[in-house]
């Protein structure tokens, strides 16, 4: 039997915890045959809910599960931590503006952020999923101090995954027909999901759908609006369809990517595609052997991808320095 992994999960009482910790412990993060043990953290009203979620997972029996703990503490909660999955977060209620919404879960994530430092293991992994995740990350990742940038990551998968299926549909496809599509920027209404290097069937596709005007003016606004579109439809937010992407997420990170391809996930720019360093963006990434990623590079960037792309990373550099005083 391999040595558990141990996965640190905030916000598992929540709905995009509560899917996600049955696919961890039913082995559909690291495998069939890789054990798991589940570290639970949540605030302190939310215990009682999330000790119910204990019991489920013990009723389950899985036999990947080695050990569960719930918890509203900290160091507690990240102890030897292999990876780290941010969930929770404080959503943006009526009136809030963004600035304010960034300033409440910014003191949040500098706490996670000392608390990974501190306790979690030295090649801990850390996947920020609570909203706005880019700055999020970029709270955490400054105020984990001796843990290399390169740790950090923030979920732009689910972006990618409904652009893969809205051109998937709109081709006639499946969408694990769809390749090569990246996500560029925020996870915001202003990300850029370009189509302009995707390829279905290992075709072009603006050689298989030759609309442009869908292309640019309803594929790219559905895509950044999905989420908005979802809670209005069922009158919350997406949560399975999250769960399903953190999952992505992660096993992308620790299995090789398919030849020729790559996938979305916002990191610590180095300067590619004159992104400047230092903040969180997404980009194209691969990884050659499960343990360590790069950025693709040579990604041909058209005009209209550029003014796209710059226009989301403005916005990620206005948020930075509206928490300026939240890193380290």
């Amino acid at each position: 039997m391999k040595t558990p992994i141990t996965v640190s999960v905030t916000g598992a009482a929540g709905q995009i915890g509560y899917a996600l910790l049955f696919r961890i412990a039913s082995g559909a993060l690291f495998g069939p045959d890789q054990p798991v043990n589940l570290r639970l953290i949540e605030i302190e009203k939310a215990l009682p809910a999330l000790e119910g979620t204990v019991m489920e997972l013990k009723d389950c029996a899985f036999p990947l599960l080695s050990e569960v703990v719930a918890t509203a503490d900290l160091d507690e909660g990240f102890k030897g931590a292999n990876w780290a999955l941010l969930v929770g977060s404080v959503p943006r209620g009526p009136g809030m503006e963004r600035n304010d919404l960034l300033g409440i879960n910014g003191k949040i994530f500098t706490g996670q952020g000392e608390a990974i430092a501190r306790s979690a293991a030295e090649d801990i992994r850390v996947l920020v999923v609570g909203n706005p995740c880019n700055t999020n990350a970029l709270i955490a990742m400054r105020n984990a101090s001796g843990v290399p940038n390169d740790r950090f990551f923030a979920m732009t998968r689910l972006d990618e995954n409904r652009a893969k299926a809205q051109l998937a549909e709109k081709a006639g496809v499946h969408s694990s027909d769809v390749t090569n599509l990246c996500i560029w920027g925020n996870h915001s209404s202003t990300q850029y999901p370009d189509f302009t290097t995707a390829l279905i069937n290992g075709q072009p596709v603006t050689d298989i759908i030759t609309d442009r005007e869908w292309l640019e003016n309803t594929f790219i606004p559905d895509v950044q609006q999905r989420g908005a579109a979802i809670i209005k439809a069922r009158g919350a937010s997406s949560a399975a369809s999250a769960e399903n992407a953190a999952i992505d997420t992660v096993r992308s990170l620790v299995t090789p990517t398919p030849a020729g391809d790559w996938t979305s996930v916002a990191v610590c720019s180095d300067g590619s595609y004159g992104i400047p360093a230092g903040i969180i963006a997404s980009m194209p990434i691969r990884t050659e052997d499960g343990k360590s990623w790069s950025v693709v590079q040579g990604v041909e960037v058209s005009a209209f991808s550029q003014e796209k792309i710059s226009g989301s990373i403005a916005e990620l550099q206005s948020e930075m320095d509206a928490v300026k005083d939240l890193l380290a």
